[in-house]
């Protein structure tokens, strides 16, 4: 924001963390919450919103900008997770209808549906940035900074006991929270890189809608074709979202119009070129032919890739999802190009002779992380 004079300034992307099947043991573990990442960026009575994607959000939470200048150090950048708190149960589609170009029913949401922030790091305060320093630092001078805090600003609680973190993630997940997150206590806070560890309920994964196929039954969506980006910039087709009650796959037809291509646009398209066979090659599309079922149809309406999904997963098969994905929700808050494979639990892989190997001759040799 033009006029703030911060030792950390808008934007900045958040760091982030990397699935885990298992909690790591180091030394920091913390709810996972449920809601928008946010930075939030005071200097005096400028304050800004920052989000994951580097749009700010202040103007959708007017509540919150006036609560986090009740409670927060008057020069400060914390980050931390907008959150919407229906019952005693944390509620993301609720959250979601915030983000309206209608002020009049930002202001009525804002007064229906409050939101809430609960911090969890502190990247800086007054004149220092605290961003090379350890987070055992930070941790420190965030509870400092905000103890005299109150409702609806929070700090999030946290624990270095293994034993309780394992509690928390089977309690927790009653109160609408998705897992825990770990963070080693040396680490320095570094945008946009996967330094910390998370661990959730389910495998779920945030992906590119680029296109549907009709269901077989008639004028109604069949399937959401997903796609993740490789790290050479391509978008490769990983699955399909399929299960959905009948009602739903016509208001889906809805939901996907505006992002429907015309026939001259397709060029365009990341998937453009499936009727040639030889684009298949290096890179599986969803237009080509079936492999086990030569007749069947596999072609498919295109959409602009700009909706993002997060869809629930068992596990991959090379760089595809093994079985079909199940929708969870939109993504509103997400870009698409944040959808990489990057976001995926990598499971521990095992060499092919080990596996085949006797059982109790050697132990398997591990690869991978």
């Amino acid at each position: 924001m033009v006029g703030m004079d911060l030792p950390v300034l808008p934007p900045v992307k958040p760091m982030l963390a990397k699935s885990v099947p298992e909690i790591p043991d180091v030394g920091h573990v913390e709810p996972k919450w449920d809601g928008f990442r946010t930075i939030v960026f005071r200097d005096g009575d400028d304050l800004e919103l920052g989000s994951r994607n580097e749009k700010p959000m202040t103007r959708y939470f007017p509540e919150l900008v006036e609560a986090l200048r009740r409670n927060i150090p008057e020069r400060c950048v914390i980050d931390g997770e907008i959150v919407t708190i229906v019952g005693d149960r944390l509620q993301f589609e609720v959250l979601q209808q915030r983000i309206h170009p209608a002020a009049s029913r930002i202001k009525l949401l804002s007064e229906q549906t409050p939101a809430s922030f609960v911090a969890f790091d502190l990247l800086a305060l007054g004149s220092e940035s605290l961003m090379g320093q350890p987070f055992s630092v930070r941790r420190a001078r965030l509870v400092q900074a905000l103890a005299q805090a109150r409702a609806p600003i929070h700090v999030t609680p946290a624990t270095a006991d293994l034993a309780t973190a394992r509690d928390w993630f089977g309690m927790f997940e009653g109160a609408g929270l998705d897992g825990v997150v770990a963070k080693p206590l040396d680490g320095p806070y570094l945008p946009d890189k996967r330094t910390m560890f998370k661990v959730k309920h389910a495998r779920t994964a945030d992906c590119v809608v680029a296109g549907f196929r009709w269901h077989k039954s008639g004028p109604v969506v069949g399937s959401l074709l997903l796609g993740l980006y490789r790290d050479d910039g391509s978008l490769q087709h990983v699955g399909v979202a399929a299960s959905f009650p009948m009602a739903r796959r016509a208001e889906l037809v809805q939901e996907l119009e505006p992002y429907r291509m015309a026939v001259d646009e397709l060029g365009a398209h990341p998937w453009g070129k499936w009727a040639e066979a030889q684009a298949h090659e290096h890179q599986r599309m969803p237009g080509n032919v079936s492999r086990w079922n030569a007749t069947k149809d596999l072609s498919f309406v295109p959409l602009r890739p700009d909706l993002v999904v997060e869809v629930a997963y068992d596990q991959m098969e090379g760089d595809r999802f093994r079985h079909t994905a199940q929708f969870r929700r939109w993504r509103t808050d997400r870009t698409p190009d944040s959808c990489g494979y990057g976001q995926l639990e990598r499971p521990v892989s095992f060499r092919l002779d080990d596996v085949l190997s006797p059982v109790g001759s050697r132990p398997p040799a591990i690869e991978g992380d």
